[in-house]
């Protein structure tokens, strides 16, 4: 128990001194460094500043954060039912998965002007770009954890007169559940990343929008602000993605305890 505890402080501490060790070199850099404040403001000037227009910055990432559950939901439907169809079906597998890689190589800053162009500038283009670049974690890492299932349970449920669906719920999908979290984690800072970039190239609101009004106008303090506040919605979304899995996986916490 004792050492659990101490686990647990160590957990919380060390990020706590890397975080504040990060504003002492922020702020030694905008003391000593000869920057000027407009160009590299201050953590306290950012606080300020993200304290003072929290209000809009909320406005807008309210639309942020629509588009990116929208997108990242659909994301992860659509990554579900691919894996699915292609585990189940070699052809399908040998067929597309190359094709779903090379989705990956297409650079998201040259997807998305043709999307915002294509489908205008409303919330269509976001969503679609968020699909693009969260399905492939998805689908990716579902597929090895159907692979990593253990052959011989499987023969022996199909001994025992088990059907494709009890051996998909019952082994596979276990099985493929600690790379789905993984994924997850992976897919959620996309989906936030990929609405702000949409936003950024054409929007009508959206905390890209607001960073390009703000960048156009040197305002590089309301850039800190909305900067820190991408990733404050992040870790948020990480961290629930990882309070989630923890109710999906009991198993998982009790093993850990028990090393």
């Amino acid at each position: 128990m004792k050492r659990k505890s101490l686990n647990t402080i160590s957990k919380i501490l060390m990020p706590t001194a890397a975080i504040l060790l990060l504003l002492g070199i922020w702020q030694a850099v905008c003391t000593f460094g000869g920057v000027p404040a407009f160009m590299l403001p201050p953590p306290a000037k950012v606080a300020e500043t993200l304290v003072k227009e929290f209000p809009t910055l909320w406005g807008h990432a309210r639309i942020t954060l629509v588009e990116t559950f929208i997108g990242l939901g659909l994301g992860v439907l659509i990554g579900f039912l691919t894996a699915v169809l292609m585990d189940r079906f070699q052809p399908l597998y040998h067929a597309f998965y190359p094709l779903i890689v090379i989705s990956q190589t297409i650079p998201t800053v040259a997807i998305a002007p043709l999307l915002v162009l294509w489908f205008g500038y409303d919330m269509l283009p976001k969503v679609l770009l968020i699909i693009l670049i969260t399905f492939f974690p998805i689908t990716v890492n579902l597929i090895a954890g159907y692979r990593s299932a253990d052959k011989d349970t499987i023969n022996l449920m199909r001994s025992m007169g088990a059907g494709r669906l009890q051996i998909f719920r019952h082994v596979k999908m276990p099985c493929a559940l600690d790379n789905f979290f993984s994924a997850l984690k992976i897919s959620v800072s996309y989906a936030v990343v990929g609405a702000v970039i949409a936003e950024w190239l054409g929007g009508f609101n959206g905390l890209g929008v607001y960073m390009t009004r703000v960048r156009k106008s040197y305002s590089f303090s309301k850039m800190f602000a909305v900067i820190i506040l991408i990733s404050a919605l992040s870790l948020i979304l990480i961290l629930a993605v990882s309070l989630l899995q923890k109710k999906c996986m009991p198993w998982k916490k009790k093993g850990e305890q028990h090393n």
